[in-house]
């Protein structure tokens, strides 16, 4: 009796060895995985958030630092400082390059694979969702690029070898990462040309669309039903979107119940005002902007158009679209109330993808300053645009956005003399101004910069020493006449 249960018990044992055995045999989140239909996508990954310049910086000829373009190495802190905010996923742009070794294998450097794998995890270790690209390697303005649509036939023949060869290294490395982790076949793939496409380089992007489609899939794992993220020609919508060459790719190896294709594009729109680096002139959008201050295209209209059509195209077909890049530059050197033009931009760019059914992913390449498009300072991990992430927030948690309206400028009202803008005129606006006269310091040479405008206290179109005099009056409580605040700046037209 004792022995027939001994074998009972002992059996037991080494089934539960065996099936413990085959358990740990499986792939790490072979069996965690959660496949998500495109309305899950979509709310899942909610508002984005671009890790800029970072993996995808070059010290030239084709060799990739994270450090070379100014930014602090990509860190589990920077991500969980994101997170904290609100996002939900973040976009790694990651540009391949010098990385990439000869034909015929093509074999990724392993420290580097490794590095993009070990950011991947900060991210979906944190809950975070996370997009993994071929960024720089199509540039026409990268030393070392080579995925290049516009390339003849024999040459075409190479990059698509060594395009299926990368992709297949890069998904053999992630094809036990869950669902957190998309993959994006490149990034605003053209042929150089800010013209309409040609349509022999755009059936080249199909192709390669379609190789990395194939590619990941064939490697199995999570990878056969994972989400994939392909881009047309720029990642422009008039282009992807209308009747340019965009051919969607298929998709017969995945093993999802539905699609499992997303389409990338960008938005930055109006150009003067999101991205102009020399039109200094444009600051604000939307109804409340000045005439003069404000393009004359790409306003909220514009705006609901195009949306509306990457609805009708992609997005009611079962296609999801993915707005990779959105965002605006820093002109508040120009304009005290540009932030809160941008936020609003901001706002009205989430709901519009919102109300259509896409992921809105904001564009920050980590410069805090002019013309840059940092939210956060990540080498100090703090936020430096509170506002702007506070309005993306907000409206990207809005349950209907059917009839969004971003919330109205807060206006910000300073006197003439306010010269660092910090709301009060005091000694140190005298100083500036002092030194200004002097020719010691220059605030901007712009001649509408709003600095300037701040300085000529008293309005004779000219910065001396007669400006100098009064603000030192001011600041030892003698003048007696009260300073112009902004309305009467505004109203003499000199910042248009």
């Amino acid at each position: 009796m004792m022995n027939r249960m001994f074998k009972k018990i002992t059996s037991c044992a080494a089934a539960c060895a065996i099936a413990g055995s085959m358990l740990s045999a499986l792939p790490a989140g072979a069996d965690t995985f959660n496949d998500l239909d495109q309305a899950e996508f979509v709310k899942a990954m909610g508002l984005g958030w671009n890790l800029g310049n970072t993996l995808e910086a070059t010290n030239g000829n084709g060799v990739v630092s994270e450090t070379a373009w100014g930014n602090p190495k990509a860190s589990e802190e920077i991500i969980k400082m994101v997170k904290a905010q609100g996002f939900k996923s973040i976009r790694v742009p990651v540009s391949w390059l010098a990385n990439i070794g000869d034909a015929p294998n093509y074999t990724i450097n392993s420290t580097w694979l490794k590095r993009v794998h070990e950011v991947v995890d900060y991210c979906v270790d944190n809950d975070m969702y996370v997009i993994v690209n071929m960024h720089g390697d199509g540039y026409h303005s990268v030393q070392g690029a080579w995925l290049f649509c516009d390339a003849n036939e024999t040459q075409q023949k190479t990059i698509r070898a060594k395009y299926e060869s990368v992709w297949r290294q890069i998904a053999n490395e992630f094809k036990d990462t869950d669902e957190h982790l998309i993959f994006e076949s490149m990034n605003e793939e053209f042929n150089g040309k800010y013209e309409d496409p040609d349509s022999t380089a755009y059936e080249n992007i199909n192709k390669y669309n379609q190789i990395f489609v194939d590619t990941v899939r064939k490697t199995g794992g999570n990878n056969a039903k994972r989400w994939l993220l392909v881009p047309g020609w720029n990642t422009d919508i008039n282009y992807t979107a209308n009747d340019y060459g965009f051919k969607l790719p298929t998709d017969t190896n995945c093993t999802a119940e539905g699609n499992r294709i997303a389409v990338s594009v960008h938005y930055y729109n109006p150009w003067d005002f999101c991205g102009n680096e020399s039109n200094f002139l444009k600051t604000q959008w939307g109804p409340e902007a000045k005439q003069s201050r404000a393009p004359s295209y790409g306003g909220p209209a514009d705006l609901e158009s195009n949306f509306k059509l990457l609805y009708d195209t992609f997005t009611s077909q079962g296609y999801p679209c993915i707005i990779g890049e959105f965002g605006n530059i820093d002109r508040s050197l120009y304009d005290r109330n540009n932030a809160e033009f941008r936020r609003y931009w901001c706002q009205a760019v989430v709901a519009a993808s919102k109300k259509y059914g896409c992921v809105p992913v904001y564009w920050d390449n980590g410069w805090n300053g002019a013309n840059g498009h940092a939210v956060f300072d990540r080498a100090n991990l703090k936020v430096t645009q509170q506002g702007i992430i506070d309005g993306m927030i907000k409206t990207i948690n809005t349950e209907d956005v059917s009839n969004y309206t971003p919330d109205p400028i807060n206006f910000k009202v300073l006197s003439l003399g306010d010269v660092d803008k910090n709301g009060k005129v005091n000694v140190n606006d005298a100083l500036r101004v002092i030194q200004m006269v002097n020719g010691r310091i220059v605030i901007n040479n712009v001649k509408n910069a709003e600095a300037n405008i701040l300085a000529d206290v008293n309005e004779d179109k000219s910065i001396d020493v007669k400006d100098a005099m009064i603000l030192i009056q001011v600041v030892k409580g003698k003048y007696k006449k009260t300073l112009p605040t902004n309305d009467s700046v505004y109203g003499t037209g000199k910042m248009s």
